[in-house]
């Protein structure tokens, strides 16, 4: 099978290709910026110039392929709006593919996506759920609500360098996932026949809110964090401003969705349906417990090298 990856640079887009390219696929990977996306050729993928926001740019990437798994998504610092990316651009990927007769499409979309349609980042992926399902294509859908890596950004990192960290008063619980762990069930979606046509939950071993989730950082840090609380009211008013200027709508949708985040709703699910069907053991999911504590380990190991470089360095000069 020939696979098609697109956002294969992103941090769940990555995963998927390194997973696909041990696994035995050929994999193509739709990229605007061949210099930014080099190391997915180091890996053995082939690289293809594409562009959602130009649609016409589409229909050569999908020579020879068989399959596409799309981890692709707008960024807050976009210059341009969200829909452009993930609604019109995946709208005409998928009348492309249905005219090139690809035989499955992945999607990712966000779980509780029918519970907050209103919010623009939800609506945008339940719309493309509607498109694909009524396609002639194969697909499977995946809901997911978060990554671990985010939370190396959001919460290992600010403690480490002593910064605050900035929550709601009010926090969702999220059942965070390993993009390894989400990359491992895409790619062996494509050879289990009763995928096709459905749509699963993929979402870790347990929900965590966010201040659960700094004691477990300062517990396997050993440090404070610093904290500090934005009330849901202001969340709002940022994102009533940011909606004025076309230059900053992208940021806005950001913010509609980060204001469900402070709700504290439950995003989780069962997963056992989905390993069951996988043949994936669902003791495999890395916990996030495990996976702070590999970060943690591994930055602490780098600390004390680079302190006793710093160390013996200062004694060679004294010498």
């Amino acid at each position: 099978m020939s696979l098609l990856v697109i956002g294969a640079t992103g941090t769940l887009g990555r995963q998927v290709v390194r997973k696909a390219l041990d696994e035995g696929f050929n994999v193509t990977c739709l990229v605007r910026n061949f210099r930014r996306a080099a190391f997915l050729k180091e890996w053995g993928a082939k690289l293809v110039y594409g562009d959602l926001k130009i649609p016409e740019t589409i229909p050569n990437a999908l020579k020879g392929i068989t399959a596409i798994i799309d981890a692709s998504t707008a960024r807050p610092y976009d210059p341009y709006n969200a829909s452009v990316i993930d609604l019109y651009g995946k709208i005409k990927l998928i009348e492309a593919a249905e005219k090139a007769s690809i035989q499955r499409f992945i999607f990712f979309s966000i779980l509780n996506a029918s519970k907050y349609s209103d919010i623009p980042l939800m609506k945008l992926k339940l719309q493309i759920e509607t498109r694909l399902k009524a396609s002639t294509i194969k697909f499977t859908i995946f809901n997911l609500c978060g990554f671990y890596q985010g939370i190396i950004s959001q919460y290992a990192l600010p403690i480490l360098d002593q910064q605050s960290i900035w929550v709601s008063s009010e926090s969702s619980k999220i059942a965070y996932m390993d993009t390894q762990d989400i990359a491992k069930f895409t790619v062996r979606s494509l050879s289990v026949p009763s995928l096709e046509n459905t749509q699963y939950s993929l979402v870790g071993s347990r929900p965590w809110n966010s201040f659960e989730i700094i004691a477990l950082c300062e517990k396997l840090s050993g440090q404070r964090a610093q904290i500090s609380k934005i009330p849901v009211q202001l969340l709002q008013i940022t994102r009533d401003f940011t909606k004025l200027f076309e230059w900053t709508k992208n940021i806005s949708e950001r913010l509609a969705f980060a204001q469900i985040l402070a709700k504290g709703d439950d995003f989780n699910d069962n997963m056992q349906n989905i390993c069951t069907v996988s043949q994936i053991n669902i003791d495999e999911i890395t916990s996030l417990e495990n996976y702070l504590q590999e970060y943690f380990i591994r930055v602490m190991k780098k600390l004390k090298t680079l302190n006793y470089d710093v160390d013996k360095n200062k004694q060679d000069i004294n010498f």
